[in-house]
């Protein structure tokens, strides 16, 4: 009976390694195709350092203003029973399937100069957020916010709201049950969700490269450094590429390993 259960039926077997295949191949060209004996100076020089760092920075702000605005986003999708819910959560969810080009696009003629707040914010502070590293936090934060609230959402549907109740029973008002019950509860949830969240706002490039430009220091993430590496220098392209690989996956496994896995032992 077990080894009826572990076998994998061949019309399976088949398309899965072909799947498997066309996933780990690129991966493994960049591995192939890799400058190693130019790796540890490509990976010294200023422009790399600085991409890199803007990159960690931006990617890491994006994710805790997503976690500031989504978590009660989220709260709001799952709980609540308001009329035009279902409207609201397509309009959440459509960053996921706009291409970032359009979502930069759209970013501009909302707080660019002439734009519906950015006239506005030029107008009365002064204040001009296109071309400016807080433009690239916002482009970050808007095509990676909805990977944030689709996991929360999940964790709190899944979540039991008997310990709600009984909170409300024991006196506790909706806030603190929020804090000391709900949050506790859909921790890993939230875990995951910041984590899917970080990750895509470190390869964020469409709506960034869009609403704030590429300028090495200020606006020049690493996949935009990539780009234009690309063109230029192809062995740099690869190298560059190779830190992006290497962030990502480290930072998936670790934190997987920390919190997704104590969930699923927990469960």
């Amino acid at each position: 009976m077990s080894r009826h259960r572990g076998g994998v039926p061949a019309p399976l077997l088949v398309p899965a390694l072909l799947a498997v295949a066309f996933l780990v191949l690129p991966l493994a060209g960049l591995l192939v195709r890799a400058p190693w004996p130019d790796l540890l100076p490509q990976l010294t020089t200023p422009a790399v350092g600085e991409a890199l760092r803007l990159s960690l920075v931006s990617a890491t702000l994006a994710t805790l203003v997503s976690l500031v605005l989504g978590v009660p986003l989220a709260w709001v999708l799952a709980r609540t029973r308001a009329r035009g819910r279902s409207l609201l959560r397509a309009l959440v969810t459509v960053p996921l399937v706009l291409p970032p080009v359009v979502g930069g696009v759209a970013l501009f003629l909302v707080l660019g100069r002439q734009g519906l707040l950015g006239r506005w914010l030029d107008e009365a502070f002064g204040v001009t957020v296109p071309f400016t590293t807080t433009a690239v936090v916002i482009a970050e934060t808007f095509v990676a916010m909805p990977f944030l609230v689709i996991s929360v959402e999940g964790a709190l549907r899944a979540a039991d709201v008997r310990f709600d109740d009984a909170a409300a029973t024991l006196g506790a008002d909706r806030w603190t049950t929020f804090r000391r019950v709900t949050l506790p509860l859909v921790a890993p949830g939230i875990a995951a969700g910041a984590v899917l969240c970080w990750a895509r706002a470190l390869g964020e490039f469409g709506a960034t490269i869009t609403f704030a430009g590429n300028f090495p220091g200020t606006t020049q993430t690493m996949p935009l450094a990539v780009y234009l590496a690309l063109q230029q220098e192809p062995e740099a392209a690869i190298v560059l590429s190779l830190v992006l690989l290497a962030v990502s996956l480290a930072t998936l496994l670790l934190l997987r390993d920390r919190w997704l896995g104590r969930a699923s032992v927990s469960a």
